[in-house]
């Protein structure tokens, strides 16, 4: 679609433009007009437009040299998000922002070769653990960009991807032994002996976190896992707990989902005292939430307004009472690696913990756990003499 017009100059003589509309950036996806002006002859004008429509299909005006990283990272995102639950989006969206589009973000895509990808993924191995999955992240990106032709190739398919930041991971993995676990867990039984005497809020918070932490160390199940659950998961005859769901955090909130992993739906076994336990925590719960006006007949855990607790929050719980009882901070998730780390010293089998967590690959649980059998390896030849006994 084109204009050709006829226009007189300042100087009084004439010549001809032309008005066209060439298509759709790909990268941009908006409309590309252009205006040319000068041409001293109808036919001249008309060959222009041959030219710039060529020109246009072969490189897109060489809009694809002055596109940027950002520019293609927000179509790439805007597709990506739409495939991931708001959680999983969300981390990533953060990892962009805060360290992968301050490198990029402005270079021009046709400008960033090898060697400045290669320092990039070497500075992100010295400084960040999670430096694979920024590596994923951003190759992703430039693989959307050969996608919509905007570089006819990916650098980040020619890196070498460093292992020097492959410490070992396992050896910071953060758990409690049997004793430790017992003094925590003690502390907490005491804490909510002391809080009968003192208010309806004290006595209800003393109890969450015995319900709560004793759970986590006894189930192994995700902090998010718990937190999602309802009483009707808890079969209280049968001894078991239903895991089917994950509390995510969302830019409007939290909202409950499907669990991590398909292998994450799964029945497990439960102690009677832990869920003697969540008994005496219901109780308490429904106390004080009638009180105060809310009815909660659903959620395991929530806060004295009747809503999900947070991930953080939890977190913060833990801090503190790991504080008052002289033990090093494991957050949440270290309640799951102490619950694997004492079912291996116990003698169970990596098949079994691997079901018992929801691990969709026993790799995973020989990757996390296998250097956490020290303990169970220097009882093998004492249970086999003790068996032949002779």
């Amino acid at each position: 679609m084109a204009i050709f017009k006829q226009y007189t100059k300042k100087d009084g003589s004439k010549a001809w433009l032309l008005q066209a509309y060439l298509g759709v950036d790909e990268v941009t996806g908006k409309e590309v007009r252009t205006t040319r002006r000068g041409f001293k002859s109808k036919k001249e004008a008309q060959l222009k437009l041959n030219e710039l429509v060529l020109e246009f299909e072969s490189k897109g005006l060489e809009k694809q040299s002055k596109t940027t990283f950002k520019d293609v990272y927000k179509l790439w995102f805007d597709n990506y998000k739409n495939t991931v639950k708001e959680s999983t989006s969300m981390t990533t969206e953060r990892f962009f922002n805060q360290v992968i589009l301050p490198v990029f973000k402005d270079i021009y895509m046709d400008k960033i070769d090898v060697k400045f990808c290669q320092k990039v993924v070497n500075k992100w191995a010295e400084e960040y653990s999670s430096y694979r999955l920024l590596i994923g992240y951003t190759k992703k990106v430039f693989q959307y960009a050969t996608h919509i032709n905007v570089i006819s190739d990916s650098p980040f398919d020619k890196i070498i991807r460093p292992t020097k930041k492959e410490k070992k991971k396992k050896d910071k993995i953060k758990f409690y032994d049997t004793d430790q676990l017992k003094i925590f867990l003690e502390y907490l039984e005491q804490k909510v002996l002391n809080a009968k005497d003192k208010t309806l809020i004290q006595e209800y918070y003393a109890e969450l976190d015995l319900a709560l932490f004793r759970l986590l160390a006894f189930s192994g199940m995700r902090v998010g896992e718990a937190l999602a659950l309802n009483y009707s998961d808890i079969n209280f005859e049968d001894n078991t707990i239903t895991i089917n769901k994950n509390l995510s955090q969302t830019k409007q909130g939290y909202e409950v989902s499907t669990t991590k992993t398909k292998n994450s739906n799964r029945i497990i076994s439960m102690d009677k005292k832990t869920l003697v336990t969540l008994k005496k925590w219901h109780l308490t719960q429904r106390k004080l939430l009638l009180k105060n006006g809310y009815n909660n007949n659903k959620k395991l855990f929530v806060n004295v307004k009747a809503q999900y607790m947070t991930r953080n929050e939890i977190y913060q719980r833990s801090n503190r009472i790991a504080d008052a009882c002289n033990l090093h901070r494991i957050g949440c998730h270290g309640f799951r690696h102490t619950h694997a780390s004492i079912l291996l010293e116990s003698g169970e089998s990596f098949k079994g913990i691997q079901e018992r967590l929801g691990h969709s690959d026993i790799s995973l649980t020989l990757n996390v756990y296998s250097h956490l059998t020290n303990k169970s390896k220097e009882k093998t030849a004492q249970r086999f003499a003790n068996y032949v006994n002779f």
